[in-house]
């Protein structure tokens, strides 16, 4: 094999040559380098990248470790020792981390490398990481196209084999939605089961840090190496973390897998109907039992969503007013100045926008009105999923209803971007655990010339499958996605860069 080669290995693959010594540590980081320049231009989908140190660390590393020598992207929202945090925001440009996140030190334990800053939505406030301050990162399989958000910087790497795997962050399902649109894997931790000390709080309530990869297998070594109770973070649960790999490569018979009505609606694309509806009969033929099942306060998922984490954002956006670190306006003419200025010069639109509707949901005369009927309705979301759950083993649905919209398509419609995670979100509310894997490819129109019969060539962009599981059942939603996976061959599609 030659270096050229590596970066389009898994990180299971990558780890078996590392372990032979028929490759060194450097020398990924070195095919690494290359592939990103190559690529980078075309995508965008790195903030930074320490190659010097990013090498030294890698002379050090064991690479019998059991991520041992494996280069990780980082979403810019986890703070990593010595490297910039900048959560896409101008607020934070100049930042730089003094510590690194728990993920980040249990990943060095493991062996990894942290491996360059991704780009994000700003605050990890988007599903499509238009919201950047900095730049727009692009689909790989469609340069017209959004790779999703707010996690499409890693999802974008991942998919262009610039990155072997990535580290991103779901709110609302901003690791599973670009998953989807990117052709990979992505999975939402349930709440709790990884910390989130050293992650930049967006919405403290939903957040997880979760890992985005080529392949179940891949996602299930990095799980292996973030989860566990860490006493730095108080909502960490401190139940024992079982070996994710070990049900790998397991069948599914006599798996119950629950279709809930409510997600098979009026507004999915047809081919991620029909990509979703050949899944499920090809879960069928694994030995799984396909079961209706009923979410009834699905509708209500968006609106409550948008209440509470616009709430908990206002809350924790209130520290970056300039004082401690980051941006600060000049010349303010006193202490209000300072603190309204700093913020208008330092925030984005979407980012200002969320701030100002948490602050009117948590004030005074209408705090009961929003926010704690919102609280209300999240209860019985989350008890809609309990009552699912003893009936089946998992949930199954589209992960977006759409493939990779258009960049610019939803930028004027911030509505139409939010239901891009209608599907999603709901899993954060309830707190559960969450998976996408590629399930099928849409054909669309590209963005090349009109060739000379005048018809325009046609892309294809990927198509996800999302299995939700109860809280701390990621072993089980591994277990189905992997044996799906491998029945497929979805997961070895690749765009053409």
């Amino acid at each position: 094999m030659s270096r050229s080669d590596l970066p389009a290995l898994t990180i299971a693959d990558l780890q078996s040559l590392l372990r032979r010594k028929e490759v060194s540590p450097r020398e990924v980081i070195d095919a690494l380098r290359a592939r990103i320049e190559n690529v980078e231009p075309k995508i965008d989908a790195y903030l930074s990248i320490d190659f010097q140190a990013a090498a030294k660390e890698a002379d050090k590393v064991d690479v019998d470790l059991p991520l041992g020598g494996v280069p990780i992207a980082i979403k810019d929202i986890i703070n990593v020792k010595g490297q910039p945090c900048t959560c896409g925001s101008k607020i934070l440009a100049n930042y730089r981390s003094p510590y690194d996140a728990t993920v980040i030190q249990k990943l060095r334990a493991a062996g990894a490398v942290p491996f360059g800053k991704t780009n994000m939505d700003e605050f990890a406030m988007g599903s499509s990481t238009e919201n950047s301050s900095v730049k727009v990162t692009r689909n790989p399989w469609d340069m017209s196209r959004v790779p999703g958000g707010s996690s499409g910087g890693s999802a974008a790497a991942v998919a262009a084999d610039s990155a072997f795997g990535g580290l991103g962050t779901d709110t609302g399902g901003s690791i599973r939605q670009p998953a989807s649109l990117c052709g990979i894997v992505g999975v939402k931790p349930s709440y709790g089961r990884v910390s989130r000390f050293g992650l930049v709080a967006f919405a403290s309530s939903l957040d997880q840090v979760g890992p985005l990869t080529k392949t179940v297998r891949d996602s299930a070594l990095i799980m292996n190496a973030m989860a566990g109770h860490d006493p730095q973070d108080s909502t960490s649960l401190s139940e024992p973390v079982p070996d994710y790999k070990k049900n790998l490569g397991r069948d599914l018979k006599g798996m119950r897998l629950g279709l809930p009505k409510e997600y098979m609606i009026e507004g999915i694309d047809p081919q991620v109907k029909s990509a979703v509806d050949t899944a499920l009969k090809q879960l069928q033929s694994l030995g799984a039992e396909i079961v209706d099942v009923s979410l009834p306060h699905t509708d209500y998922g968006i609106a409550v969503y948008y209440f509470l984490a616009t709430a908990e954002a206002s809350a924790n956006l209130a520290r970056f007013d300039g004082v401690r670190y980051g941006h600060r306006a000049k010349d303010p003419k006193d202490l209000l100045d300072h603190y309204g200025r700093t913020r208008e010069e330092g925030f984005g639109a979407e980012v200002k926008r969320r701030i100002i509707l948490g602050t009117y949901v948590l004030s005074s005369g209408y705090y009961d009105a929003y926010y704690v009927r919102a609280q209300k309705v999240r209860e019985l979301i989350r008890q809609d999923f309990v009552k699912a759950f003893e009936k089946v083993d998992a949930i199954v649905s589209p992960t977006s209803p759409v493939p990779a919209f258009k960049l610019g398509e939803r930028t004027a419609d911030p509505l139409a971007m939010y239901l891009a995670d209608i599907f999603t979100n709901t899993g954060n509310l309830a707190g559960i655990c969450g998976i996408s894997v590629p399930c099928g490819l849409a054909k669309v129109n590209g963005n090349q010339p009109r060739n000379d019969r005048g018809s325009r060539t046609l892309s294809e962009l990927p198509i996800g499958l999302q299995i939700l599981g109860k809280s701390l059942d990621e072993a089980r939603i591994f277990q189905i996605a992997h044996a799906y996976e491998q029945s497929t061959g979805w997961h070895e599609a690749r765009p053409k860069l």
